[in-house]
């Protein structure tokens, strides 16, 4: 009778383990919120500056090419690692588009007439919005992949 128990409770701890690849939900959580953190206070920055309208126009346009740059490398990246047909094309591409945002970014606040302490901020508020992205990006697929998985 005690085996026929304590199969019963190994086969429990089975069935309830989660799989250890995909994302926690604290990780998750905390990856949107690096990305709504960075990108909403790049954004309630760029509202609040003494700039032009076109130098705003400037620096959101690099903000969401630097979005969607580092996604599409994430995506690329990870397709390559499993096997999935990626044309080096869209390869090189996303890895061009994500490096030319984080140079116009530079370029754009080294010649800007701002504070240090003001460049700083847009170049840190950048790097949290991307790393927010790449890290949503890597849950989502982490998640999916995992759920398709436990389908089958």
């Amino acid at each position: 009778m005690e085996t026929v128990n304590t199969q019963n409770k190994e086969n429990k701890k089975q069935t309830t383990m989660r799989n250890p690849l995909k994302p926690t939900p604290a990780f998750i959580g905390a990856s949107w919120m690096v990305l709504f953190t960075g990108t909403i206070s790049y954004c309630v920055g760029l509202w609040n500056a003494t700039m032009e309208l076109n130098e705003k126009g400037y620096y959101f346009t690099i903000l969401l090419f630097g979005l969607f740059a580092v996604i599409s490398v994430q995506k690329t990246v990870r397709d390559k690692a499993e096997g999935l047909e990626v044309t080096e094309l869209y390869y090189g591409l996303a890895w061009f588009a994500t490096i030319a945002s984080l140079t116009l970014l530079v370029i754009g606040l080294w010649n800007a007439e701002l504070l240090l302490s003001e460049k700083g901020f847009y170049g840190v508020s950048f790097i949290l919005a991307v790393f927010g992205a790449i890290a949503v990006q890597k849950n989502t697929r982490d998640a999916k992949l995992i759920d398709d998985q436990d389908k089958i």
